[in-house]
């Protein structure tokens, strides 16, 4: 697919780049999971994807992390979330848009479509809402305790994730955001596509938003589908699933 970059300005005057390509009819914006870059497997296909059917597509880079500018250690969910307002704002000129999110950029999509009327859909990839809360509560008392200590800490010490340290201050905001998950709910079709034995982002963060929304509102349109496997659209099967649900055949 024939992409433009483009690069916008966050709050702090630093860059954010990505990628788009005009379209008609329908636009996908694909937001991605935590420590990955906007072009990778899932953002490929669903840039092919949209191609084929001549509709837009856009992917972009987070502030302090791929392409775009700024430190990690600066920025926390309260940006990644403001950077997903900057580039829906950019857009909101094109065609409805779908938003496509991975792992966190799947919380950050459900946090962001209540206030941006142009989203008309979300497809969420094993959502890892409340990701820093939760991840809190999984790891040692010694750990925690020097995580709020020290105020940084990686995810984990594997190669991974320990070049990258969070600030205490993602778990404060995990649970913030987490009180403020179904306020002002807006009617937006959502579908969750979830492995069943995924051991990095359990389905039952999942299950929970699920069971916790249709209590609330029960004509929410709401399709939680749980797939076998333990890892995400890792095989030709899921993959397919998605190509369908993105392309509305199923």
């Amino acid at each position: 697919m024939s992409t433009q970059q483009f690069e916008l300005i966050g709050a702090d005057g630093k860059r954010i780049k990505g990628d788009r390509a005009d379209g008609t009819d329908r636009q996908i914006l694909f937001i991605t999971g935590f420590l990955s870059k906007r072009w990778g497997n899932k953002s490929k296909a669903l840039a092919q994807w949209c191609q084929e059917k001549g509709w837009g597509f856009c992917c972009y880079d987070v502030r302090g992390f791929g392409d775009s500018d700024g430190q990690f250690v600066d920025y926390t969910l309260s940006d990644w979330i403001a950077d997903a307002r900057t580039v829906l704002k950019s857009i909101e000129s094109g065609p409805p848009v779908t938003i496509v999110g991975n792992s966190l950029g799947s919380w950050i999509a459900w946090l962001v479509v209540q206030e941006c009327p142009i989203v008309e859909e979300l497809i969420l990839i094993a959502p890892a809402f409340k990701m820093m809360g939760e991840r809190a509560k999984a790891i040692s008392k010694e750990r925690l305790h020097d995580w709020r200590t020290a105020g940084w800490m990686p995810w984990d010490d594997d190669p991974l994730h320990r070049d990258w340290p969070l600030s205490w201050k993602w778990v404060e905001e995990s649970e913030s955001y987490w009180t403020k998950t179904f306020d002002d709910l807006r009617p937006v079709k959502t579908t969750i596509l979830h492995g069943e034995q995924d051991s990095v982002i359990s389905p039952e963060g999942s299950w929970r938003l699920a069971n916790e929304l249709l209590h609330r509102a029960p004509a929410f349109p709401l399709d939680l589908r749980l797939i076998p496997g333990d890892h995400r659209l890792s095989s030709p099967e899921h993959i397919e699933l998605f190509r369908r649900l993105v392309m509305r055949e199923a």
